[in-house]
């Protein structure tokens, strides 16, 4: 004979109303990236051994997307996990296999694995042109994602990794994707161990061994790569060691660090954005990115090179901002000091000699106006995105 009801407790929902009231509110899913410095450190492994432990922990894990690459010991590893099929989508005459986001959505798994976060996407393949757009769908919809994704495709750190190994970076993720992790664990590996796996046949087929010792996976290449992981984990590590300490009673405007970078259309403008991106994110600060427009250019509206350089700002984090004014280094200095900055970061010029004698160097008043209001400046070396 069952209990009777104890009056002193509430009455639970009805499972009806509980399905109606997770149709207005649902919680995001929570977010973890396995990051690497190159392809082979263990990335898919580790996510797939992560997956393994929780499925069996009770937990419902799908396969949403994992990319074997013909490794045996990665493919061993999706024994026993629910492997979502992949949608099929045919472009220009050939057939492409792409990741089923709506299959996965109708599933609704607690955890989906979705390897190589800064994959491209076949057109036509879905609604969305990147991976890291997919996955942020899924942690809407409330299912907990663990994803993978290599240091060179952060988007404040393509350009610097283009420099150190001459190889363009074509896929690139937001930083503040990457940033909006609850766990960035990073999975890491000597350069030595890495380039024995390579000889093994561990990471590439026996004919692409060769050139990628000699290239991307160069001995020089592989510490400074993995230099630049282990400096992202650790500026993320302090974020999170900062955020659980109980607040100080100081004030933002003595303690925090404000950078500013001036931007314009020109080539390299973009390397400049993503070097001032990495001086805030190590000091903890906002990032301001500040295009000044003279009257006629206001008047013309944004060039393409501009707009390119404004969805540079808002990947990397910053807060962009327009401001008209024929006193292009007055007005810099003006927006500085109004807005407590604490450094300001510029492009080097290329301006003849005789401009700067006949017209004033922008860069040169610009740190006379800032000595007066004992503001920091950096001169940054343009260089246009893929030249080493």
């Amino acid at each position: 004979m069952p209990a009777p009801p104890d009056p002193r407790r509430a009455p639970d929902r009805s499972r009806e109303a509980t399905a109606e009231a997770d149709d207005v509110v649902r919680p995001a899913g929570r977010f973890r990236v396995y990051l690497g410095a190159v392809a082979g450190v263990g990335k898919t492994c580790a996510m797939l051994d992560e997956g393994l432990r929780r499925f069996r922990r009770g937990t419902d894990v799908v396969a949403g997307l994992v990319e074997t690459h013909g490794r045996p010991a990665t493919a061993e590893r999706l024994d026993g996990l629910e492997v979502v099929p992949r949608r099929r989508v045919q472009y220009r005459g050939a057939w492409f296999e792409e990741m089923d986001l709506d299959a996965i959505l109708a599933r609704h798994p607690q955890v989906a694995l979705v390897d190589e976060l800064a994959h491209t996407n076949v057109p036509g393949s879905g609604r969305h042109d990147k991976r890291w757009e997919d996955v942020l769908e899924l942690l809407e919809a409330g299912i907990a994602v663990i994803t993978t994704v290599n240091i060179q495709h952060i988007e404040s750190l393509a350009d610097t990794v283009e420099a150190i190994t001459g190889v363009a970076v074509r896929e690139r993720v937001p930083d503040w994707v990457v940033r909006r992790a609850n766990q960035i664990e990073l999975v890491d590996s000597s350069a030595d161990q890495l380039r024995r796996r390579m000889l093994h046949g561990n990471i590439y087929p026996p004919s692409r061994v060769a050139n990628a010792l000699n290239g991307f996976f160069r001995t020089t290449n592989l510490v400074a790569l993995r230099e630049l992981a282990l400096r992202f984990v650790a500026d993320e590590t302090e974020e999170e060691l900062l955020a659980s300490l109980p607040s100080l009673p100081t004030t933002r405007y003595e303690t925090a660090e404000r950078i500013l970078v001036a931007v314009t259309g020109a080539p390299g403008s973009d390397a400049v954005v993503h070097r001032a991106a990495r001086m805030a994110a190590r000091s903890k600060g906002d990032l301001h990115v500040l295009h000044v427009a003279g009257s006629e250019d206001a008047a013309a509206g944004p060039s393409e090179p501009l707009r390119r350089i404004r969805q540079v700002a808002e990947d990397v984090g910053g807060i962009w901002v327009e401001i008209v004014a024929d006193d292009a280094a007055r007005a810099l200095v003006a927006y500085a000091a109004e807005h407590q900055v604490t450094q300001i970061v510029l492009g080097s010029t290329n301006q003849s000699r005789w401009h700067d004698l006949t017209h004033g160097s922008i860069v040169r008043r610009v740190l006379r106006y800032a000595a007066d209001a004992k503001i920091d400046v950096h001169i940054i070396g343009r260089r246009p995105v893929g030249q080493p």
